[in-house]
């Protein structure tokens, strides 16, 4: 492709041949070839514009940059932009022909609850028939294939080449999950969506973000870029679901079980089985459990409406919709119920204990296990350690992915939220085998089990290495049931 083709639409100034060839994109200096156009981004370890003499050596025939270094090689064109961040995506849409705009792509922001509506709204429109993409925290699939997944939204040339990929294997719709660092990173630059969701906003991330403001400008970043053709549809009994909306020039339609909406949802009945939910005046038995879930289900019908599927179709659909792994996936044996949930936040952990309050009879248990990530937002864990303790009868505390952190002074920050009294039903087991194992010893016939904070995952990172790690394994082996 023609280097004035890749740099269409970029705010930027070339120096040099803007009607070269250009073979291969890249921003990893590390795999440049011959005629490759190289991105050189700031990051927050390492600069990509240190790297543009070795990109340039290894082949680059142009640069992407913000500023042209000192002692940087003449030998390439150079194509000067604000932020190379924006411009990769742009030039990425370019590169692979804008394959978002061959598709419905549907994205989902908000803190809790875009795993699980993505991954059934993938699994919804399979049903109805369609070839449909999904880029998901626990997978990316084109139809029922399985690919590789890093973060939680690829960075925009995976991403574009992704989409492409789905274009070219006839897929008519995407779902995907676009995070809050992917907003603020320019990770969907280029890109443009059908519609998008909103789920909610908690604590979460500020790790990141530094403050509140910060995280919610973020997601209603996402909004502020829809195109007017797009629809937005945002749960509207949150605080910020109104906030979220407010700037987008796409058409809104808005879901809740308190507020009016224009997919109102009511929750009938529930049991660990499953709950009976009113949506808009009709009744539908789904297999999901929580309020949590039933907002979820909101947002999954609504979506589902707005992408153009039937009403009638799409209510049906929901009740042959199961549970994303790792979202509240329970397991049943010596007659003790154990819950596996991907709770890592506070609101996400409150909800769950809430839903299992709701259900649990009084002469029932709940033990909770529970950590916090390492090398994360630290202000959540006392929280996390007191939202535990005030909704179980029991506690467990333990590692949750470590990372580069001791597990102990992870430990000692979630303690430190305990009272006195709260201390003396908590129990602290650094290993999370072993926390798992004490979980299922104390727990009496008839008693729930929560295990929080993994989910999905199949490891443990410490110290950089992964190991495998199951948690759904583990809770299987001590109830004696067959993986």
């Amino acid at each position: 492709m023609k280097l004035k083709d890749i740099i269409k639409g970029i705010d930027c100034q070339v120096n040099g041949d803007a009607g070269l060839e250009v073979k291969d994109l890249q921003f990893d200096s590390r795999k440049v070839t011959k005629g490759t156009l190289f991105v050189a981004q700031p990051g927050t370890k390492v600069d990509g514009h240190d790297f543009i003499g070795k990109a340039v050596e290894a082949g680059a025939v142009a640069v992407i940059c913000q500023h042209i270094p000192e002692g940087a090689p003449t030998t390439a064109t150079y194509i000067v932009t604000p932020d190379s961040n924006q411009a990769l995506g742009e030039a990425a849409a370019n590169f692979y022909g804008h394959p978002s705009q061959s598709l419905k792509l549907v994205g989902i922001t908000g803190t809790n609850g875009k795993t699980t509506t993505v991954t059934l709204l993938h699994r919804m429109f399979r049903q109805l028939g369609h070839h449909v993409g999904l880029v998901s925290t626990i997978v990316n699939k084109i139809d029922e294939e399985e690919l590789p997944t890093g973060h939680t939204t690829p960075d925009a040339l995976e991403l574009n080449q992704l989409l492409r990929k789905m274009v070219d294997a006839g897929c008519d719709y995407c779902f995907m999950e676009v995070s809050s660092h992917a907003v603020v990173q320019k990770r969907i630059a280029g890109v443009e969506f059908a519609g998008g969701i909103f789920s909610n906003i908690t604590h979460d991330h500020l790790d990141f973000h530094k403050t509140m403001a910060n995280y919610i400008a973020a997601k209603k970043g996402f909004f502020d870029a829809l195109p007017k053709t797009a629809w937005a549809l945002t749960n509207v009994d949150d605080k910020n679901g109104r906030v979220m909306v407010q700037n987008t020039r796409a058409k809104v339609s808005t879901y809740g079980l308190q507020q009016m909406a224009d997919f109102h949802g009511k929750v009938i009945e529930e049991g660990f089985e499953g709950m009976h939910l009113g949506i808009n005046g009709r009744e539908v038995w789904c297999r999901l459990v929580g309020r949590f879930n039933a907002y979820n289900l909101l947002a999954i019908y609504g979506a589902a409406v707005l992408s153009g599927a039937d009403a009638d179709e799409a209510l049906r659909m929901l009740s042959m919709l199961e549970p994303a792994p790792g979202r509240f996936q329970y397991v049943n044996g010596r007659g003790i119920t154990a819950i596996v949930d991907y709770a890592h936040t506070p609101d996400a952990l409150q909800n769950v204990i809430d839903t299992i309050d709701a259900i649990r009879r009084p002469t029932q248990q709940l033990i909770t296990v529970v950590g916090c990530g390492g090398d994360r937002d630290k202000t959540k864990r006392p929280e996390m350690a007191q939202i535990a303790s005030k909704g179980s009868d029991k506690l467990v505390l333990t590692s949750d992915n470590p990372r580069t952190e001791k597990p102990e002074d992870i430990l000692d920050d979630m303690e430190a939220g305990l009272t006195p009294e709260q201390l003396s039903h908590t129990v602290r087991i650094t290993d999370r085998r072993q926390a798992i194992r004490t979980a299922c010893m104390m727990a009496r016939e008839g008693d729930i089990i929560l295990i929080a904070g993994k989910g999905h995952e199949k490891y443990q990172e410490v110290n950089g290495v992964r190991s495998h790690f199951d948690d759904v394994e583990e809770v299987e082996k001590e109830l004696s049931i067959k993986s």
